[in-house]
This record gives C-alpha cells, sequence and structure tokens, in this order.
C-alpha cells in the first residue's frame, strides 16, 4: 500500500528563497535553520539561524533550492508555514505566515502557535 505524500514542513516564497540563497552565500552557510523559541508577551518567538550541517534531530527538507532545517522541537509548531520576505519603504524582513499561529502580539515580535493536529 503506498503512502499519501506528506506535507511540506516549511515552503519559502520566491522573494524568501533569494533573499536566504544571497545570504547563504555571503555567509558560507549550507542550512537556513528555522525555528521557536519561548518568549515574548504573546509566548512564543520565530527565530532563524543559518548553519554548516542540521543537528542529529532536525528536520531537513528543499525548497527552491534552499536547504531547510527544523528543530524537532518546532516541528509541529511550523508545519504548513510559509516563510515570505517582505520590502516597504520602512523595512525589509522575513515573515511567517503559520497556520498553526492563533495569535500575534501588538509590536509583532511573538505569537500564540497552536501545534498542528494529526
Amino acid at each position: 500500500m503506498a503512502r499519501r505524500p506528506r506535507p511540506q514542513l516549511v515552503t519559502l516564497t520566491d522573494a524568501a528563497a533569494e533573499r536566504v540563497g544571497q545570504i547563504m552565500t555571503e555567509k558560507g552557510a549550507g542550512y537556513l535553520r528555522v525555528g521557536v523559541k519561548n518568549g515574548g508577551c504573546a509566548g512564543m518567538e520565530y527565530v532563524m539561524d543559518y548553519v554548516e550541517a542540521p543537528a542529529d534531530l532536525d528536520e531537513v527538507v528543499e525548497d527552491k533550492g534552499v536547504k531547510i532545517v527544523v528543530d524537532a522541537k518546532a516541528v509541529l509548531f511550523l508545519l504548513g508555514c510559509t516563510v515570505d520576505y517582505e520590502t516597504t519603504m520602512l523595512h525589509e524582513k522575513f515573515v511567517f505566515r503559520n497556520p498553526n499561529q492563533t495569535d500575534a502580539c501588538g509590536c509583532g515580535e511573538s505569537v500564540t502557535i497552536a501545534p498542528a493536529e494529526a
């Protein structure tokens, strides 16, 4: 019996993939690492870093030529998440569009995320 395809854990928009690729080239990094941590007034914060190799329990996915690692503890919080890169007159930043996010603080620095359901 064939297994149904797994949903993509994290995806990037074209703008995010282009900017991440530029940064990874500048830093000489091999992977984009995304995750969440406890903090902020809403309870959690998104985190991004550039790393040479995944940790032992990281999930590894590839989207638009970018290798992405997700901390095993963050998988259920980020399932189905899209990372975008926005440029306006006032800022340039990465933005997480997460179907599991249920709330955000007023300043936009922290969020409330419910784990994805099976």
